[in-house]
């Protein structure tokens, strides 16, 4: 019961507790969650464990701590790691994020309309929604943190709890700015979106004789807004002591790239199926314009003023922020879910009417969930065909890695391109799949033997040079690389390529088109025959010229991060 009135099935504890644990369903059987960034930190999680006692890691990475928006996941692998082993302990700690995400989407929409609206089962399986795929996890988990945190501080301003809520969210917004620092930012514009609807509705409901000639204004409302959210302040001091560092670098840039923001907002759900994909999105937008045609729906003010806000913000955001890419893209999927939650149908509305919409509902996340289980376990099926290559690396190998890509941008990743990352976090090999970007994380490579081989995205290979990417087509690369820094070479699901670029590399392990060599020092190189090259025309002569200014990898100039 709930005021006199009996609760329907999707809006009692039980369900939301159901919905909670079916969010889980597609981590439980991979050993190592298949998203895409995910193995590489894996790699930096176990040179932070044991780098002052690996002295090999040393003369490769520099680790160094400290405070950043950018660390929840590092920080959380030290307990676990002790109690579970690093593997175990990551899969538990990201099996938590979708969970998290789950039931803060339904706590924000029990929040504002007081009871869950049948229509907020359309927002669950943006649980699961590219960003998280990518596996953008110091990210996804912050955000898991604020739905809830923003449910919580819709509750507590329902109880009259604001002196409370004030003292707790102090250190709980350092908490989440420390997690990422999107997840601090969003909860902010959801705060400060809802704190100011509330404030204008509580100087239009009440004679305020001292307000009474701006009580149906927003001048005063978005200053006692403004002021109820100076709480979350804090971690804005932090940010400017982070990125005032000596040592951090990254760059801001690719402002208004409108046919970028329009792809991510299509791919929201991208996975591996397109159609299937694709038709997902179509349902929730078709469920966001019945919405604003149908007679018997609305939106909240509330959750409708927070997403316009989240619109707003995803349209000045650029793409790369500090050094790291895809910033825009991480917000689609929750700007896409307030939305949806702000949805909610008007007293009109049958029982009956309501309990179609939800079993639509749940049948859409159900089936977004199995899709998603499916997949995943496709993809660890992948990985473990892959990675049979490490029983044969030893302990503190230097390993350079190749993984075919392709110059399209297909809409299955084969979630392999960090896979490298693995070796460095199973064996301690080198792996130069690592990130670095000095302040944008805690490790940073200094192998300077590997040259241009070093870090990340040196991993990626084509078969031709690809327009506007710093991937190297798999000749140069097993051309140039510097044999003398490296024991053993690896390809993962390489492209095509002329055998003679084996020369000097002994196979130790093989399964299809991937394969480990051995590096054999007494033997030189190939050298590079440029008409191995084909490059697609007319990018040939642009690339020709890029390289000849020192713009492309061929010259030496570090990609970024």
């Amino acid at each position: 019961m709930d005021n006199g009135v009996s609760l329907r099935w999707w809006q009692t504890r039980w369900f939301v507790l159901f919905a909670t644990l079916v969010a889980t369903v597609p981590l439980l059987w991979p050993d190592i969650p298949p998203l895409v960034d995910l193995p590489g930190h894996m790699g930096r999680y176990r040179v932070q464990l044991v780098y002052d006692e690996v002295p090999w890691l040393h003369e490769w990475y520099d680790f160094r701590w400290q405070l950043m928006g950018n660390l929840g996941v590092d920080l959380l692998v030290f307990p676990m790691s002790k109690i579970f082993g690093l593997e175990l302990g990551v899969k538990l700690i990201v099996i938590t994020i979708p969970a998290m995400t789950v039931a803060g989407f339904l706590m924000i929409a029990r929040e504002v309309h007081g009871r869950i609206p049948a229509t907020a089962l359309f927002a669950l399986p943006l649980a699961y929604a590219f960003p998280f795929h990518f596996g953008f996890v110091n990210f996804a988990l912050s955000l898991g943190m604020a739905m809830l945190a923003f449910g919580w501080w819709l509750r507590l301003a329902r109880l009259g709890k604001f002196q409370f809520r004030s003292m707790v969210f102090v250190p709980l917004s350092v908490i989440i700015w420390i997690t990422h620092t999107f997840g601090w930012g969003v909860l902010g514009v959801l705060a400060f979106s809802a704190e100011l609807v509330r404030q204008h509705d509580l100087r239009r409901n009440r004679a305020l004789p001292w307000y009474k000639d701006l009580k149906d204004g927003w001048i005063a409302p978005l200053f006692f807004a403004g002021l109820q959210c100076l709480v979350l302040a804090l971690p804005a001091v932090l940010m400017v002591i982070w990125r005032g560092g000596e040592h951090v670098s990254g760059q801001t840039f690719d402002w208004f790239n409108w046919r970028a923001k329009t792809l991510w907002v299509t791919q929201v759900f991208r996975d591996r199926w397109q159609l299937f994909d694709l038709a997902s999105v179509g349902v929730i937008f078709l469920l966001m314009l019945k919405a604003v045609r149908d007679p018997n729906l609305q939106y909240s003010r509330n959750l409708g003023l927070s997403a316009l806000l989240l619109l707003l913000v995803y349209l000045l955001l650029p793409r790369v922020v500090f050094g790291s890419a895809y910033a825009d893209m991480r917000m689609v999927p929750f700007l896409i879910a307030i939305a949806i939650l702000a949805i909610r149908p008007k007293p009109g509305l049958s029982m009956r009417g309501a309990t179609l919409v939800a079993v639509l509902g749940l049948a859409f996340f159900l089936a977004r969930i199995g899709a998603t289980t499916a997949s995943f376990y496709l993809y660890d099926k992948a990985y473990d065909r892959e990675l049979k290559a490490l029983d044969h690396v030893p302990i503190g190998a230097r390993l350079v890695s190749f993984v075919g890509e392709t110059c399209y941008n297909e809409w299955a990743m084969t979630r392999l391109q960090h896979v490298p990352g693995l070796a460095l976090e199973r064996r301690l090999a080198y792996t130069n799949d690592q990130w670095s970007m000095p302040g944008g994380q805690l490790m940073t490579v200094h192998y300077r033997a590997a040259k241009r081989f070093a870090h990340d995205p040196s991993e990626l290979v084509t078969n031709v040079q690809c327009p506007r990417e710093w991937w190297r087509p798999i000749a140069r690369s097993l051309a140039l690389f510097p044999r003398d820094a490296f024991d053993y070479v690896w390809l993962i699901r390489p492209p095509a390529y002329d055998k003679r670029y084996e020369q000097g590399l002994i196979p130790v392990w093989r399964d299809g088109p991937s394969v480990l060599y051995r590096v054999d020092h007494d033997v030189p190189g190939p050298g590079l025959n440029p008409g191995d090259l084909p490059i697609p025309r007319p990018e040939a002569v642009l690339i020709r010229e890029a390289e000849a200014a020192g713009e492309l990898p061929g010259n030496g100039t570090a990609p970024p991060s």
